[in-house]
């Protein structure tokens, strides 16, 4: 949690047992260790609900009753995952972290990630805390075992957070953030090169309360973050040190819940860092933890740690979780004001559409198809005159082309332009030569003919478009196809699919503003659903989401909220599955924000091995007069970079030179 924004009272999973009684405890560990194996369940109940101090005080007991060390017998006991999380609850938290220091520095390589996450985020008293305790424990300097372990700039900064010698949060002066913004800047942006010691003297040292002054200072200076100037400017292990300390100073929990996540996704466990994390916060900030985690993911931390560990090892972590955010009235209020107040931003954002594409000024058709008949006569076709027609004249100036090519020189533009040019380029440029209708008619037909349907583009196009455009498009459907466009989506999808496509094919959604009665009562329907049998609740998302207009669904959401402190969006998440999720979900994230949910699907088509060519052109294309723009803006909020650089740096050639031009410039 940010200084500026964190809560106050106790935030961890474990506290103290009330009627504590440590001989009692010892007694009881004692017996669940003793004869032929162990009582697991018992060592699990007693430990996981028993503050550090606590425990501490049990060791000494067991000792004194017994005569034995009780960390030694747990060892003995127990055995991997499941043992390193009991004994690393036995320690103090120092103790703890100086072993996982020690753990990170010797034998063969150094596992950066663990030191930079335990020195990123302590506070001064931790780390004077962790250096006495690593020197206690390993008769060894730990700054000294840094050093001879690290190199270069990474070793510069570790060993100033080793000082323990961070400013406190109520050192805030307003001239030194100026100051420390500008110098930053200049270090980096600025210069030819960069000025490490100053990013080192500055995030080093600085309180968190000033440091996130600074961070917004420095945002409007350099018209960017921090962190992706920290990325354009740092590299390896450095960087990674710098955006932790960057990250902690912004929100620690979100770090920690971003760690958490990483450690578990994919394939594997990463579960030295996820007993490291559970362990080691699980009286300082759990709880805030869980909740940027359900924020972030759309999922409880209890829930993927269930999914992801098995066994006494995972009970264990449960425990340490403390409970579960997915649960009907478990989700923290924070998170689902968070949620709420998105809907709130939905509904009353009034963001004004803009288009890239516009009417190219003193159109003159006869000189345009004067130029693209010389551009495609005689042997050779000049593409270049060709795009900036094309791309550079809007979809009504392109059907007057069409016409005068006709008129003018009796040929059929879109003839000429398929035998002159082909692949990804004439699909483009053709796409640009149709009206609207006619070009999601064409995308639609080819979601459907030949092996296997496209189902996305089917959602895509379905869930984005307006009662008019969907009509227009039924119409186009028919006309160059023979066949209606219902009967087509038909007989290639099936049950509750079809009949959500079908749906939306009757354009029939309401227009109207919200009706506050029946919003409130379309929201019991949906939480009422989700008891019911899987067919009659996905018949009532059908009716509502498919019929209802944007407006009143933006309040039937917050309702829903209200109702059960989950999302929309996870709710189907977790109730649904296949197609008719995927489409249920692309409606709500097109209520919420159109714009974002194709700067996501463009992101998608380009990441990675390949290009989904085909959804790029199709959304170049059909957004292209509507909203491009304001799409653009979403991709560069939501990735770091910009539209117009993607589509640069995955295609090529004349393609990629329309797709650019439709773009409308670098943000």
């Amino acid at each position: 949690m940010s200084a500026k924004g964190r809560k106050t009272g106790y935030r961890g999973s474990v506290k103290a047992s009330q009627n504590f009684s440590a001989n009692q405890d010892a007694e009881t560990l004692y017996n669940a260790m003793k004869g032929i194996g162990s009582d697991k369940e018992t060592i699990i109940d007693l430990l996981t609900s028993r503050s550090n101090a606590q425990r501490q005080q049990i060791y000494t007991s067991y000792k004194t009753l017994y005569g034995r060390d009780l960390i030694a017998d747990l060892k003995y006991e127990l055995t991997g995952k499941f043992e390193r999380l009991i004994v690393g609850l036995m320690k103090p938290p120092a103790v703890y972290d100086a072993k996982e220091l020690r753990d990170a520095i010797q034998g063969l390589g150094t596992d950066e990630k663990c030191v930079i996450e335990i020195l990123a985020s302590r506070d001064n008293e931790q780390i004077h805390e962790l250096t006495k305790a690593y020197k206690e424990v390993y008769e060894s300097d730990l700054e000294a075992d840094v050093v001879g372990d690290t190199s270069g700039h990474f070793k510069k900064m570790l060993v100033v957070l080793l000082q323990g010698t961070r400013e406190k949060d109520d050192v805030v002066s307003e001239d030194l953030v100026a100051q420390d913004a500008k110098e930053l800047y200049e270090a980096g942006e600025l210069q030819w090169g960069t000025e490490e010691s100053t990013f080192i003297t500055i995030l080093g040292s600085r309180s968190l309360c000033h440091l996130q002054l600074v961070f917004d200072e420095y945002r409007n200076i350099a018209g960017k973050e921090i962190e992706e100037s920290l990325r354009d400017e740092l590299s390896g292990d450095f960087l990674k040190l710098m955006l932790a300390v960057v990250r902690c100073a912004r929100n620690t929990p979100e770090y920690f819940a971003s760690r958490l996540f990483k450690a578990m996704k994919g394939m594997g466990t990463r579960d030295n860092t996820l007993i490291r994390i559970m362990v080691s916060r699980s009286e300082i900030d759990v709880l805030d933890i869980r909740e940027e985690f359900r924020k972030k993911y759309e999922k409880s931390l209890h829930s993927m740690i269930r999914s992801d560990t098995s066994g006494v090892y995972k009970r264990a972590l449960l425990r340490l979780c403390g409970g579960d955010d997915d649960v009907a009235g478990e989700f923290f209020p924070e998170a689902a004001q968070v949620a709420y107040q998105t809907w709130e931003l939905s509904a009353s954002a009034r963001v004004e559409l803009k288009g890239t594409v516009r009417p190219a000024p003193n159109f003159k058709p006869e000189v345009d198809v004067k130029a693209l008949r010389k551009a495609m006569k005689g042997l050779g076709t000049d593409e270049d005159t060709i795009i900036d027609i094309l791309a550079q004249r809007s979809n009504s100036q392109r059907q007057q082309l069409r016409q005068q090519f006709k008129s003018q020189l009796g040929r059929d533009l879109m003839a000429d332009l398929k035998s002159e040019i082909g692949g990804n380029l004439q699909r483009i440029l053709l796409g640009l030569m149709m009206t609207p209708a006619q070009f999601d008619a064409k995308q639609l037909q080819k979601a459907m003919k030949g092996a296997g349907t496209d189902e996305r583009a089917l959602i895509e196009i379905l869930t984005t478009r307006t009662n008019q455009e969907i009509k227009d498009i039924k119409e186009a459907y028919k006309e160059a196809y023979h066949t209606s466009l219902e009967d087509d989506v038909s007989s290639d999808t099936s049950g509750h699919f079809k009949r959500f496509l079908i749906s939306l094919i009757q354009a029939n959604r309401e227009e109207g503003e919200a009706d506050l009665a029946r919003a409130a009562e379309d929201a019991k329907e949906l939480c009422s659903s989700s008891d019911e049998e899987s067919a009659s609740m996905e018949s009532k998302f059908i009716s509502i989401l498919c019929t209802r207009s944007y407006a009143h669904l933006r309040r039937v959401f917050q309702d829903y909220i209200k109702l059960t402190n989950k999302d929309i969006e996870q709710a189907i998440k977790n109730e649904m599955s296949g197609d008719l999720m995927s489409g249920l979900i692309a409606i709500v994230r097109s209520i919420k924000n159109k714009p974002s949910f194709f700067a996501e699907r463009l992101y998608k088509s380009m990441k990675g091995a390949g290009t989904d060519d085909r959804t790029l052109i199709r959304i170049m294309v059909s957004r292209s007069e509507i909203d491009l723009m304001n799409i653009r803006h979403e991709f560069k909020q939501m990735y770091d970079t910009s539209l117009y650089s993607f589509i640069e740096s995955d295609t090529s050639g004349d393609y990629s030179k329309v797709l650019l031009m439709l773009c409308g410039g670098e943000d």
